[in-house]
């Protein structure tokens, strides 16, 4: 099964650091959106009402949120070695 999950991230955010790190670690790519650009800002703003990085998007699982430490625990729990982070 295809999971798509975007990560909007901006450069040099050590909370968004975090989250990939422990993505890398598990093995789980993003599409990754950089709110440096006025656009996906926008697009940011408009999904999750506020400006603020890292957010993920995960539409396999209808999950959306803000904070670095949530964002992890979920990845953890969600994708996992033992939930069959590769599946």
């Amino acid at each position: 099964m295809k999971r798509t999950m975007i990560l909007y991230i901006k450069q040099g955010c050590p909370f968004c650091a975090r989250v990939l790190d422990v993505a890398r670690e598990l093995g789980i790519t993003f599409t990754l959106k950089d709110i440096a650009g006025p656009a996906v800002a926008s697009e940011l703003v408009a999904l999750g009402g506020k400006r603020q990085v890292p957010y993920l998007m995960d539409e396999a699982h209808g999950a959306e949120m803000y904070e670095s430490e949530d964002i992890v625990a979920y990845l953890k729990k969600h994708y996992g070695m033992a939930h069959g982070a590769h599946d």
